[in-house]
């Protein structure tokens, strides 16, 4: 295989793909529809089935009335035969011979329609149990599919919030942290403003004669003289 072909196979399948993904994403769209068709060639069966059946009590009621017909012929023709007029007789026996051609006929076409009614009405009881079993189907593969979705659009959220929740923690222990540097810089700066302030008293302290280093010194040596003299 060149590189042309492998090239055409490769488009081949991936339209292929496209196709499967495009129906499976309609696929209840499609399906709703379908039933939608279904229900309509049912209806039609439904209405051709009625109209055959008119057709069937037509005929029906032309064999019973062929059927009376010869009846009352077969009656003329024993009050002929009563009457012993073979001539009158055999030509009524002729009438009722072609009105029992015609009831036959129309016997056959009832059984016909007959026939047809019962294959229409098994063929329809049938695709009304499968169209029923088939929506019932559908019901519970959208029910699962709402489910599902309403599964995932949880999941999803929840993961978002997870994702929302460790983001926040992150930035409140950057703030702490924060917080305890400036916290550490003030506490640093206090310290070193108390020991700039006692500098600053001890030198005014020598300025003007009065040290506390000397004080201790002076106060030092007198108790060293006294520990001496005991």
């Amino acid at each position: 295989m060149n590189m042309w072909s492998k090239l055409v196979t490769a488009l081949r399948g991936g339209a292929h793909e496209l196709g499967e993904a495009v129906v499976d994403g309609q696929a209840l769209r499609i399906l709703d529809q379908e039933i939608r068709d279904a229900d309509a060639d049912l209806r039609r069966s439904k209405e051709a089935l009625a109209e055959i059946m008119a057709k069937q009590k037509l005929a029906e009621s032309r064999v019973k009335e062929q059927q009376a017909r010869i009846d009352e012929y077969e009656d003329y023709a024993i009050k002929a035969l009563e009457a012993q007029d073979e001539a009158l007789a055999l030509e009524v026996a002729a009438k009722i011979a072609t009105l029992e051609a015609s009831r036959n006929e129309e016997n056959a076409v009832v059984e016909q329609y007959t026939a047809s009614v019962a294959d229409l009405r098994k063929s329809i009881a049938q695709a009304e149990s499968h169209i029923k079993r088939l929506k019932q189907q559908v019901d519970m593969v959208k029910a699962t599919e709402s489910v599902q979705r309403a599964q995932a659009t949880v999941a999803e959220r929840y993961s978002g919030a997870q994702t929302r929740v460790q983001t926040a923690l992150d930035s409140l222990e950057r703030i702490k942290q924060k917080q305890a540097e400036r916290g550490a810089r003030m506490q640093a700066a206090s310290e070193l403003a108390q020991e700039s302030g006692e500098d600053a008293l001890d030198a005014k302290l020598r300025s003007a004669g009065i040290s506390s280093d000397t004080g201790s010194a002076n106060a030092v040596l007198a108790r060293l003289k006294e520990k001496r003299g005991a």
